[in-house]
């Protein structure tokens, strides 16, 4: 394990952390989360206590979110400081489960009840195609300024920078003509085998041309608790085997919502002086997701979907992705239209 955020190679070279920030803590919760974490015990009562307690609205509650961003990362790119091992003491898998249960109320009372659909590609592209949401692409696109940008970047990046490697996970949970079409799009999204080509590479160099920190979770303190939320819920879905139905749910709304609003971001940033090697993360979604929703639809959910419970799971992350993926956008545009920012302020 490496407790340092940067480390130095055989020749001299620095190399900048790929594991999470400590992050500020948000509130009790997430302040006994840490310690629990650093100390690589997370036995303690309180912290058992804290997680039992109710909260309202979870998917917005700034102390909760963190805290599961937290326990998650444990299983994803690691916590700096944090040992690996960490990732599975019992307590801290038992207030990881107590907070999943109110994550999952919270999407169930978001979506309400799925119901088998006579149609399941159908409905999946449906769903993918409903627009009620806050036009931030083709305002981005015509009226958008680059700190704007730069602020939606910021809240993308603790998705982007590692993009694909949750929905990687239903890969080995799968088999036949399925298991084939999701191989074929995610090696896509990891260029091919290509570094220069990865889309979370393309990501960090469109950070960089906007002034950004391009490094790992950098910005896991300025982002609040419904980018948090969308976060934590691709995580659920990703690392429980029990969710793999939700989770290419989850994909298909991804692919389908993406071609378009990439094509009005990469015109935005062209109108904003931003060169092509900004842009090519866009350019690059304009094309491919046009290719990967037909193949994460038809192939991967079609493949999926021959019976009730797999059809319904299928759906039911479509419309919780959608949602939640709603509830961050309207977040950050209701900000917009205050004229206020969308980020927390930088903790002390």
């Amino acid at each position: 394990m490496n407790d340092s955020s940067v480390r130095t190679r055989s020749d001299g070279a620095e190399i900048v952390s790929s594991r999470m920030p400590v992050p500020a803590s948000r509130g009790r919760l997430s302040e006994l989360v840490l310690e629990a974490l650093l100390s690589g015990d997370g036995s303690s009562s309180e912290l058992r206590g804290e997680a039992t307690r109710e909260r309202p609205d979870v998917l917005a509650d700034d102390d909760a979110q963190l805290a599961l961003t937290l326990l998650y990362e444990l299983h994803l790119r690691g916590i700096e400081g944090v040992a690996d091992e960490t990732g599975w003491d019992l307590g801290l898998l038992e207030v990881r489960a107590l907070l999943e249960e109110q994550l999952v109320a919270g999407l169930d009372e978001l979506v309400g009840t799925v119901s088998d659909p006579p149609d399941v590609i159908a409905e999946l592209f449906a769903i993918g195609a409903d627009t009620d949401g806050p036009p931030t692409a083709r305002y981005l696109a015509t009226n958008g300024t680059l700190d704007e940008f730069r602020e939606l970047m910021i809240h993308r990046s603790l998705n982007q920078l590692r993009e694909a490697d949750l929905h990687t996970h239903a890969i080995p949970r799968l088999d036949g003509e399925a298991k084939a079409a999701l191989v074929e799009v995610q090696a896509d999204e990891y260029g091919g085998g290509s570094l220069i080509r990865m889309h979370s590479t393309l990501f960090a160099g469109l950070m960089r041309e906007l002034g950004l920190d391009d490094g790992y979770a950098r910005y896991i303190d300025r982002v609040p608790a419904p980018t948090l939320a969308a976060l934590n819920t691709l995580s659920y879905f990703g690392i429980h085997r029990s969710r793999v139905n939700e989770l290419i749910g989850h994909l298909c709304v991804v692919e389908t919502t993406s071609s378009l609003p990439s094509r009005d971001y990469s015109r935005g940033l062209k109108r904003l002086g931003i060169g092509p090697a900004g842009r090519v993360f866009f350019d690059e979604h304009v094309e491919a997701d046009s290719v990967h929703e037909q193949l994460v639809v038809r192939r991967v959910a079609g493949g999926l979907g021959t019976t009730s419970e797999a059809r319904i799971g299928l759906v039911r992350g479509a419309r919780i992705c959608a949602a939640v993926e709603r509830l961050a956008a309207e977040y950050i545009w209701d900000h917009w239209q205050d004229g206020e920012s969308s980020l927390r302020a930088q903790p002390q």
